[in-house]
């Protein structure tokens, strides 16, 4: 016996899907017996249930979406409930630079400079200007005055007024430009406007310290990127009365357009003086937009849960990104793992209470050493007990590949040249997405998948791993030196190819004594790092034990050696020396603040027909195939 459904479906919320179901269940009725359900009439009538029911669904599910910070995807509702958790989002950031600025005069004894000072620049042959943000005032030494260490923002200066109202319950205090930097921002409350007395007030980053006279105030993103000023109740923080007047300075910026500007001018007076010279102490930096969505849901619980305290690497992690907005990624390790010597690379002696902390700037750029002083001034205030935080630079392991592959010509119309920079492009988007992080580890079996998949017709790869590190020598001076891979190197058996090189290489240098031949570095397979020169084609070795290696763990030590010039690099000029080793595995793991990055000037890719594939008849005794053991390349 036939059932007669009369149920509709209701888990489909496609417009297609529901009108679909309308129709079945319809048709299913006694009444809608042979109906023509695509006339035109009721058709129409189908169309406005089903996008109706579509709209209903949509906005349900939206809704239902926007209820938890995992789910939600408008910004408002991110932001929303990461102010339930105590996180504000990070404002956009100005570019800002450390200047030391003299005023060229004998007739002043003092002198300030007042906030919004403006200084001019120009980055790529765009013209940009630089403020102060604070008052400053220094002393005449004699023969001028200088303010030393002066932070100035690109951007302009902005002052907003509000004069307190009570009694308008919807009187807000905002900084209406969604470009403002809010790490630049100072309030003041006047008293009224016959009074003119002000009282600074700072930002509440803690309640439990905020009593009903505190001077504080709150900070909050709301509508449209922009931030809003709120002031306490009488019960958390003072309450400000009627007449009052709201002051709000702060810097509206480019954000990170001016990121680089090294070079900065004053063409006007500062305190009456003309004759004003500036000297750059760090260029300018960490310009960048407001946090993304993704960082507020990444970060917003993590701070929380650090409690306003840094005590785990995580906290560490969280802070960092709140004090330095411009970090792309963070590395923490502690010193209970032994003392971090930043020219090894490596740790050796326990060092407790230290925590050593390597940024990853979106500039791209390592941090200078006034914003490493600053960022531990401001880590102060969150550590506990006696931890001390040491900022590092980040340490950048290059990967040179050597990609050979075979594919079916008969599979395709590109022609060798396409197939390889098609591979080379797949190798990019790779090293973008996986690498450059603290944590990303090169896969090898990964990349060859990606490598097969580039296209339908290539059939397989054989891709080689040697690892690559530069050093910039002292010249003219003996100095030892320290290289590490943190990775294991290649090394089977005693003396492996011993003969031959072993499994270090390096670019070419002088050194003291000898202006004519061109030394490099090999090594002898038994952990002796060996100095030579190439005479008549071959290898004559100055110095068979300049340094060491070992194996294990990928750490390189040079002994004392006077260079005294360096050779190109890549075919240019450089500063620096490069030694590359064949690591042992080849899939690569970053240790502490070790960053990975394929280097494609070197990185080679080439590719061949599979003659079996296409039937060539000679195919079975021509076939080749490639190594998979990596061999040391002279430079």
């Amino acid at each position: 016996m036939a059932v007669n459904d009369r149920r509709l479906t209701v888990s489909d919320f496609d417009f297609d899907d529901v009108k679909s179901n309308l129709k079945t269940f319809l048709r299913g009725q006694s009444e809608f017996k042979d109906y023509d359900f695509e006339g035109s009439g009721m058709s129409a009538l189908l169309d406005v249930l089903a996008y109706n029911t579509h709209y209903l669904g949509f906005n349900a599910n939206m809704l239902a979406n926007e209820m938890f910070l995992d789910s939600a995807s408008l910004r408002s509702s991110i932001v929303s409930h990461a102010k339930t958790l105590g996180y504000v989002p990070s404002s956009s950031r100005a570019a800002n630079a450390t200047v030391n600025v003299t005023l060229n005069t004998t007739a002043l004894g003092s002198a300030t400079m007042p906030g919004g000072t403006v200084f001019t620049t120009s980055v790529d042959g765009d013209d940009y200007q630089f403020v102060t943000s604070d008052d400053v005032t220094a002393s005449n030494t004699g023969s001028g005055i200088t303010f030393n260490n002066i932070k100035i923002y690109e951007g302009t200066y902005i002052t907003t007024r509000y004069t307190v109202n009570t009694s308008d319950a919807d009187q807000r205090f905002l900084l209406p430009d969604d470009r403002a930097d809010t790490t630049t921002l100072t309030v003041r409350v006047q008293t009224s406007s016959t009074d003119t007395f002000t009282t600074t007030f700072t930002e509440a980053t803690d309640i439990t310290q905020v009593t009903s006279s505190s001077n504080s105030y709150f900070l909050q993103e709301v509508e449209a990127g922009q931030f809003e000023v709120y002031f306490g109740d009488g019960v958390i923080g003072k309450a400000l009365s009627d007449d009052n007047i709201v002051i709000l300075n702060y810097v509206v910026s480019n954000k990170s357009a001016a990121n680089g500007a090294a070079v900065f001018s004053n063409s006007g007076a500062i305190a009456t003086i003309t004759d004003v010279g500036v000297a750059t102490v760090s260029a300018a930096s960490a310009g960048s937009d407001a946090e993304t969505i993704q960082s507020i849901k990444y970060n917003a619980p993590l701070d929380y849960a650090s409690q306003g305290r840094c005590v785990t690497a995580e906290d560490y992690k969280v802070f960092a990104k709140k004090l330095f907005p411009n970090a792309q990624a963070v590395s923490v390790f502690g010193g209970e793992g032994g003392s971090f010597d930043t020219s090894l690379g490596v740790v050796s002696t326990a060092e407790y209470g230290k925590v050593f902390i390597s940024i990853k700037s979106t500039t791209g750029l390592n941090l200078t050493t006034s914003e490493k002083s600053q960022l531990v001034t401001d880590f102060a205030p969150f550590t506990v007990a006696s931890i001390t935080p040491v900022i590092v630079d980040p340490q950048t392991t290059q990967l040179i590949l050597n990609v050979e592959f075979k594919f079916d010509a008969n599979s395709t119309t590109s022609e060798v040249a396409e197939l390889e920079a098609d591979i080379k492009t797949t190798l990019q988007n790779y090293d973008s997405s996986d690498l450059g992080k603290f944590d990303g580890i090169f896969r090898h079996s990964k990349v060859l998948g990606l490598i097969d998949n580039t296209n339908k017709a290539i059939l397989s790869n054989s891709t080689n791993v040697t690892l690559a590190q530069k050093f910039t020598p002292t010249l003219n001076a003996a100095t030892t030196y320290n290289i590490n891979f943190n990775n294991k190197l290649y090394n089977p058996h005693t003396d492996h190819n011993k003969t031959a090189g072993g499994i270090i290489a390096s670019t070419g240098f002088k050194i003291s004594g000898d202006g004519t031949n061109v030394y490099f570095f090999d090594d002898d397979g038994n952990g002796n790092l060996r100095l030579y020169y190439i005479s008549a084609g071959a290898r004559n070795y100055a110095n068979e034990t300049i340094g060491t290696i070992t194996y294990s763990d990928g750490s390189i030590s040079i002994g004392s050696l006077n260079i005294t010039s360096v050779e190109d690099v890549d075919g240019a000029g450089s500063t620096q020396i490069r030694i590359t080793a064949i690591p042992d595995s080849k899939d690569i793991v970053p240790v502490r603040n070790q960053l990975l990055e394929i280097d494609f000037v070197n990185t080679t890719i080439s590719g061949g027909i599979d003659t079996i594939t296409v039937g060539d008849t000679t195919a079975g005794a021509t076939y080749t195939t490639t190594s998979s053991y990596t061999t040391t390349s002279s430079y």
